[in-house]
């Protein structure tokens, strides 16, 4: 049950991820298009390291297969993505700036919980 129970969760932290990767693959102009939109280096090139990044650590954490690896990888990705795509602060006071201001703490949250399965990986690995 704890197996079960586990991998549930890891999906759960992983889900995000793993459709962002889809539909970015799946819509591969548009994964551009938003790299683009952000003002990220070379945006063909971002977009694909970011479907890579997105499933391939979430891969990683879900088969427990370099799952420490995996969670550190996200969490930078989370973390940098965050700051770029976030920047409530840059927004002028409203509901908008409210908005954004929750999705940069709960990436904020997302970071740390990858950084704990990279600490639990390490003492619990398989």
């Amino acid at each position: 049950m704890a197996r079960l129970l586990t991998f549930i969760g890891l999906l759960g932290l992983c889900a995000a991820y793993l459709q962002g990767g889809l539909n970015k693959l799946l819509d591969f102009p548009g994964a551009v298009a938003e790299a683009t939109h952000f003002a990220l280096p070379l945006p063909a090139a971002t977009a694909a390291l970011t479907i890579v990044v997105e499933l391939g650590a979430s891969l990683l954490i879900l088969t427990g297969r370099l799952r420490w690896l995996g969670a550190l990888m996200l969490a930078a990705f989370t973390l940098a993505a965050t700051f770029v795509a976030n920047r409530y602060w840059a927004l002028p006071p409203g509901h908008e700036r409210f908005m954004m201001a929750n999705a940069f703490y709960e990436h904020l949250g997302l970071t740390g919980a990858f950084l704990l399965v990279a600490l639990w990986d390490r003492d619990h690995g398989r």
